[in-house]
């Protein structure tokens, strides 16, 4: 494939790209211009690009990326994700929780708490989403009560929810990474462990040494603990491993009851609650179909071939083969906005490389799986900061600048590649 032709069959991205720093610099700020808009604007011009095929064919492809399997189902969360958080905070579970959070953890290390649980729960559930959406609604309340941003108390979950996406054993990618290098989940973990420790350890100090100050917490007074029990429900489910859809589903269903119970809500106000949460989810369902389209049309016109061509023509030494493996995965989840599809996508070119110059399979597992949560972690089209924005109530450009884990790993990761580490 020509240059030519590969950087066009690459352009929607720019142009999405484009459209969106576009609408920021004319508006005058990030946070009010619709992501949406440049999605749509994206698709337009990739369906203009193809040749050969009439409307219909071209509206098909881009059709069958935004009804992917993988889309659908992460849109079947943002539904039950949005009417729990709404049925929850109608109930009072959101104020409970918090409460009850005060009562047990000492304003000044409750940053650092968070981060800790965010990481612990995302490692049990092996789910980067799912654990946004059972802590994200409680950190936003908790942003108020002891005077925080909000933004950053978000971000401090999901930098947390990343640490355990990348190591879990139950984790989509630690098994879309571990399959495609044919290398064993623990090898890959003890490889990936040594790169992402120092990271994790260095964003707890900043968190207990280095937060934002907090005011002096208000008395809550007397905690209404029972209300709290969809929260803790939630995330004990979670743990022992229930599917995230059956969770939120129980979860609901818990709140509905403890509500109705307790004279927190009429049945009208409980059908009420729902259809707002699903409202907030709106446009975070409509930004994931467009994605999924907009990179369908991406990969068929050739984008991710050209991609993968390019830079796997420069590789010359071992250590040129890990950072390719490293870049090609980053572009690649950039583009796909999926970081499980970008491991996939890549698997088996990076293991490829890694016969050739070699690379230990546990290494490429690892690198493949951490180059992905890094570039993830900050995409405010992906699927984390798109849930924690929309349970927050903010950007999720807003939220970015306050991620300090994946930016840490990204420098791990690095450090791991010049380095050769681990060197066992």
């Amino acid at each position: 494939m020509s240059n030519f032709r590969g950087l066009l069959a690459l352009s929607p991205v720019l142009v999405l790209l484009v459209v969106y720093l576009l609408g920021a610099l004319l508006a005058g700020d990030f946070y009010r211009v619709p992501i949406a808009v440049a999605f749509v604007a994206a698709a337009i011009y990739g369906l203009l690009l193809f040749k050969g095929h009439n409307l219909q064919e071209r509206v098909g492809i881009f059709s069958r990326g935004a009804a992917n399997a993988d889309i659908m189902y992460m849109i079947w969360i943002f539904c039950l994700a949005g009417i729990f958080a709404s049925s929850a905070k109608a109930m009072g579970a959101v104020d409970a929780t918090v409460a009850l959070t005060l009562e047990v953890v000492p304003r000044e290390f409750l940053p650092a708490g968070i981060f800790v649980a965010a990481c612990f729960v995302s490692m049990a559930i092996g789910t980067s989403v799912g654990t946004i959406v059972a802590l994200t609604p409680v950190v936003t309340a908790l942003s108020s009560q002891i005077g925080c941003q909000t933004a950053w108390m978000v971000a401090i979950v999901v930098g947390g929810a990343f640490f355990g996406d990348n190591l879990s054993f139950i984790s989509d990618t630690t098994i879309a990474a571990t399959q495609s290098q044919g290398c064993r989940m623990k090898d890959k973990f003890k490889t990936n462990f040594t790169i992402v420790l120092p990271a994790a350890i260095f964003t707890l100090m900043l968190y207990l040494f280095g937060n934002q100050a907090a005011d002096e917490v208000i008395s809550q007074g007397s905690v209404e603990w029972f209300k709290a029990l969809p929260y803790l429900m939630v995330i004990i489910l979670a743990l022992v491993g229930v599917n995230v859809l059956v969770v939120l589903i129980l979860g609901t269903l818990v709140t509905d009851v403890i509500g109705l119970l307790c004279g927190s809500f009429t049945p009208l106000h409980l059908f009420t609650a729902a259809g707002e949460g699903l409202n907030s989810m709106v446009e975070l369902i409509l930004v994931t179909l467009l994605a999924g389209g907009v990179m369908a049309v991406v990969k068929e016109l050739g984008g991710f071939e050209y991609l993968i061509d390019k830079l796997t023509s420069k590789v010359r030494s071992r250590r040129g083969a890990e950072a390719v493996v490293a870049l090609l995965t980053a572009l690649t989840n950039f583009c796909t906005a999926n970081n499980t599809i970008a491991i996939l996508t890549v698997g088996p070119i990076a293991r490829d490389l890694s016969l050739k110059y070699g690379i230990p399979a546990r290494k490429t597992a690892s690198l493949l799986d951490t180059a992905s949560c890094v570039i993830q972690g900050y995409l405010p089209y992906g699927a984390q900061l798109l849930m924690a924005a929309g349970l927050a109530s903010v950007s999720p450009v807003e939220i970015i600048p306050h991620l300090y884990y994946p930016f840490m790993i990204g420098v791990m990761v690095l450090i791991s590649i010049i380095l050769q580490l681990p060197k066992r």
